[in-house]
């Protein structure tokens, strides 16, 4: 059964570019809880619609039918059609509850565009990472190059697709990327990623000081 109370989910929402997966991955890390990357979900589901069974080696890399595939759903073509096949409620509602199945009996990091509206709305920590259209085209040119991948890209290219992207996770009827109202919004743009990391800590500790001011622990 879900957690429903979500006491030990941090909910990390925001748009591509923002440093929000490195961030949860660093959070998770440093708090011993489990990462899960559900935009990787959204993605192996673009790449690959039917007969597709979706896990997550050791090392949190998604796993489509058993196979690695994380090479191939970071595609930009992938990217590009993603949020297309992110609105369609009937994958919408089936990865929604797998997320919950999977964040239901351990504490969790999730990253995502919903998680703090709809997947766990009632996730004791939120947080949403903002930054401005050329510093995440930058990072996201910076992470294709990286990858191999950035063969006829420029930033241009990339800071278009982002816009792109937003507009359509925004303006979606299910789900769409919004700020959940007790989120705490961080702002990326001219921080690294180790400030941002330490400034969801110290909310997170925070958070748990002031709820339980005599015995809370970050480790849940």
């Amino acid at each position: 059964m879900a957690n429903e109370n979500a006491q030990n989910i941090i909910a990390i929402d925001g748009p591509s570019g923002t440093g929000k997966s490195t961030t949860a991955k660093m959070v998770a890390k440093e708090l011993g809880y489990t990462y899960l990357d559900t935009g990787a979900m959204y993605r192996a589901i673009a790449w690959v619609i039917e007969n597709t069974k979706i896990s997550f080696d050791k090392d949190n890399r998604v796993l489509i039918n058993g196979l690695n595939r994380e090479n191939e759903i970071r595609d930009p073509k992938i990217s590009a059609v993603v949020s297309k096949y992110s609105a369609i409620p009937v994958i919408r509602e089936t990865l929604t509850a797998q997320q919950k199945e999977i964040a239901s009996a351990k504490p969790c990091v999730l990253d995502g565009r919903d998680i703090g509206t709809v997947v766990f709305p009632n996730a004791k920590y939120k947080f949403f990472l903002t930054a401005d259209y050329k510093t995440r085209a930058a990072r996201r040119l910076l992470e294709l190059q990286n990858a191999g991948k950035a063969e006829g890209e420029t930033l241009e290219s990339v800071e278009k697709n982002l816009k792109a992207r937003d507009e359509a996770d925004s303006t979606r009827e299910i789900a769409p990327l919004i700020k959940a109202k007790d989120a705490i919004e961080i702002d990326t743009s001219h921080i690294t990623i180790q400030q941002q990391v330490q400034r969801v800590l110290q909310s997170v500790s925070e958070v748990a000081h002031c709820n339980n001011p005599l015995n809370a622990t970050l480790k849940g």
